[in-house]
């Protein structure tokens, strides 16, 4: 059995700096805050993980239908889907552990 290495698609996965960048404010921007569009980063952030995980649900499918030719596709899908949707919610999980420590400090 021979391998088509140029059939082979490499993985992506989404900017985990883009992704980290939407938690709050950088080294570099300090008191001065966060822009405006970090709300906006996050949302489109959301849409691609959610993106990755339809592309894995609809892969499933053609799977058991025996309509996918190569499983491997599905199997990387999945991962990818649930690499991300890990990586989401430890972002959002550290966004609500420090929103939650501010909210303990004294004024």
């Amino acid at each position: 059995m021979s391998i088509d290495v140029g059939a082979i698609k490499p993985i992506t996965f989404p900017s985990i700096g883009e992704l980290a960048a939407t938690t709050g404010p950088t080294a570099t921007q300090g008191a001065q805050g966060v822009s405006g569009t970090s709300g906006v980063d996050f949302a489109r952030a959301i849409d691609q993980v959610q993106s990755m995980q339809s592309t894995s649900d609809a892969l499933a499918v053609k799977a058991v239908t025996g309509d996918l030719d190569d499983v491997h596709d599905y199997t990387i899908a999945s991962a990818k889907a649930g690499v991300a949707l890990e990586l989401t919610a430890a972002i959002r999980n550290k966004a609500v552990d420090a929103f939650t420590e501010i909210m303990r400090m004294q004024a």
